[in-house]
């Protein structure tokens, strides 16, 4: 009895503080510093296929930044891509960029501080959109010019919808960063490779034959000089693999989906 009374009296003694010594233990606070991000908006449904590329590449990046499981603060608006293909045989663009605004106005208003088109044919509105927004809508063909000099190439080929190929709204803006750009010529050519991505890679579809004709086309204009290859449809990463190719291969869907990250995380 007398060895627990000692006992108790030891770990009353023992677990004592003074008055002076509670004054002088002061709690610890923990800082801990979180990251900033901006949102972004994506207009998608352009392919529905190529816009879960984006956001599968964006949430991916973020969390191999943070080194865990934090994502990004996104916000996606999908366009009817059925009444997109209308409005493009009927040479509706202008139906066409109100319908970007709109969603870009929406995301906006969701909280979206910029926008991107998860797309590179809806760029040929790219003018008619962004002068509607006071925010901005982040260009595919900026971030792809970026990604050519960064490799220190010179002159590269395209390769995309039959607006993109006989236009020169993704084109001309990749030249004037001093890059020569090499894009098919023949109509037949432009004809099937634009069959090929709304018939088939827009629904998700890649055939060998498709395959091998596209990759017949590219190397014809690597023989013709060109030292990388841009594919500029957002459908043709489902198909042309850099394994594929000899000379590098610049997807931009890739590509576009890192700007974005830049955007997110202000880098």
């Amino acid at each position: 009895m007398k060895k627990y009374i000692y006992g108790l009296l030891f770990l009353g003694l023992t677990s004592y503080v003074s008055p002076n010594e509670k004054e002088l233990v002061k709690p610890v606070k923990l800082e801990i510093k979180v990251q900033k991000m901006h949102t972004l908006g994506l207009i998608g449904g352009t392919s529905w296929h190529s816009t879960l590329d984006y956001y599968s590449t964006i949430n991916q990046t973020v969390n191999d930044h943070f080194g865990n499981n934090t994502n990004p603060p996104l916000l996606v608006y999908t366009l009817n891509q059925a009444e997109v293909h209308r409005f493009q045989t009927q040479d509706k663009w202008d139906s066409i960029a109100n319908m970007l605004t709109n969603a870009a106005l929406n995301l906006n208003k969701a909280g979206a501080e910029s926008v991107m088109f998860c797309a590179n044919t809806p760029h040929k509105v790219y003018n008619s959109v962004q002068e509607q927004l006071d925010f901005p809508v982040i260009h595919i063909a900026d971030a792809t010019a970026k990604a050519i000099k960064k490799k220190g190439l010179k002159k590269v080929c395209f390769i995309g919808t039959k607006y993109s190929m006989e236009e020169d709204f993704i084109t001309k803006r990749i030249e004037e960063n001093g890059l020569e750009v090499l894009v098919p010529e023949d109509e037949k050519v432009i004809d099937e490779l634009h069959r090929i991505i709304i018939e088939e890679l827009t629904y998700g579809t890649v055939k060998p034959e498709s395959k091998a004709y596209v990759l017949s086309v590219i190397n014809n204009m690597i023989n013709d000089g060109a030292e990388g290859v841009i594919l500029g449809c957002t459908e043709f990463p489902l198909m042309i693999f850099q394994e594929d190719l000899e000379v590098p291969a610049f997807d931009t869907t890739k590509i576009h989906s890192l700007s974005a990250v830049d955007f997110i995380l202000n880098e």
